[in-house]
């Protein structure tokens, strides 16, 4: 019997998948749940050097370039990898760079990077502590980490779900709070959080509702943290 490869598995399913998340893409960034990260990044990032690690087609990393930042996406997928260099050839100037391979474990040296980005990525590795460990050392001490992550109401609840029966999968149900605890304890600072909620929740409930239970009604949480 094969024993199961994570990093194979992920690789494959990702490269299946990357025709259908690319034709998603731009508008999950300018129209869907992810609209409100680069403004965020924006907010609290001055201009340098970006790692975005899980960069998958790269539409993120396009839309910080044209930013100012310099960014530097990595992905395991070859196929999502070769859909972000297309965007390489459309930029004039200062045009992210696109590498494939694991953030799990990089060739990058030492705090080489001013800042990182890791939206809806974190989920998909098989040891989310290797994945912040390898961002906490590429990264600047003071520099910062945007992460986002699904919650209770987004689709890892049913990625993940045949792990409890079982079946191999290669997704990590993580709660907003469960990465909170984890970035904490691997050094970082948590400086800001945003909440974007599934379709449905209603703004006037969430007015006195306490951190933990806006969460839990989250579809995604961007946090922004510092390293320290």
């Amino acid at each position: 019997m094969n024993r199961f490869s994570w990093s194979e598995a992920a690789k494959t399913q990702w490269d299946e998948k990357a025709d259908d998340w690319h034709a998603a893409s731009k508008n999950n960034w300018t129209k869907g749940s992810r609209k409100e990260i680069v403004p965020f990044i924006k907010q609290y990032i001055p201009v340098g050097s970006v790692a975005d690690m899980g960069c998958g087609d790269g539409y993120g990393s396009l839309l910080l370039s044209r930013e100012g930042y310099k960014v530097t996406g990595i992905d395991l997928s070859k196929e999502m990898i070769d859909k972000a260099r297309l965007y390489e050839k459309q930029m004039q100037s200062n045009h992210p760079m696109f590498l494939e391979g694991s953030f799990t474990n990089t060739s990058f040296p030492e705090e080489s990077f001013d800042a990182v980005m890791a939206i809806n990525s974190l989920e998909w590795i098989e040891f989310p502590l290797d994945g912040l460990n390898e961002m906490k050392r590429i990264v600047r001490k003071g520099g910062f980490g945007c992460f986002a992550i699904l919650g209770p109401t987004a689709m890892p609840r049913i990625n993940s779900y045949k792990r409890l029966v079982g079946t191999d999968v290669i997704c990590n149900t993580m709660m907003p709070w469960e990465f909170e605890r984890l970035a904490t304890e691997t050094g970082w600072e948590k400086t800001a959080e945003k909440h974007v909620f599934k379709r449905g929740v209603d703004p006037q409930m969430l007015k006195d509702l306490s951190n933990e239970l806006k969460q839990a009604l989250t579809f995604l949480t961007i946090f922004m943290f510092k390293r320290i």
